[in-house]
């Protein structure tokens, strides 16, 4: 649960990493997808701060990716916490920003935001329920980590 808690994460924060920090413009004109701009709605149009979201995003994917390979208790609660700075504040901005939005967008905007949240604390309840046994809370045995070569 834990592995694939945190790889969801850090999919969807390779997607927007990837997509803002190679092509701001189409990022801002276009995500999540045709006909659904939800960065546009609140303008004006920044290529710095898009490419900078683009970054931090994928920055993110390597701590959440990093974490999901080792399983390691510390740098798990890393990388939630980590997320979970990150994923706050930008939240409570825009479910408090909602003018301009459908109500399906501003629905499924917070309703994504919602899920990311829950993905977090569920990841975050396991932890402070296994301690520093990741592995075995995500159902990965110690020992079969460290056959794959990992330390």
């Amino acid at each position: 649960m834990v592995r694939a808690g945190l790889l969801v994460l850090g999919v969807s924060q390779a997607v927007v990493g990837v997509w803002a920090l190679l092509g701001p413009q189409s990022f801002y004109d276009g995500f999540p997808a045709a006909g659904h701009a939800w960065v546009a709605v609140l303008p004006p149009f920044n290529e710095h701060l898009v490419r900078d979201v683009g970054g931090l995003s994928l920055a993110m994917t390597v701590v959440l990716a990093a974490a999901a390979w080792w399983l390691d208790a510390r740098l798990v609660w890393v990388a939630v916490v980590a997320f979970a700075a990150w994923t706050v504040g930008h939240t409570i901005f825009h479910v408090t920003h909602l003018e301009g939005f459908t109500g399906v967008d501003a629905t499924l905007q917070t309703l994504g935001f919602v899920l990311q949240l829950g993905v977090t604390a569920a990841i975050a309840a396991v932890l402070a329920r296994s301690g520093r046994r990741v592995g075995r809370a995500a159902g990965v045995a110690r020992d079969d980590l460290t056959r794959r070569g990992t330390p």
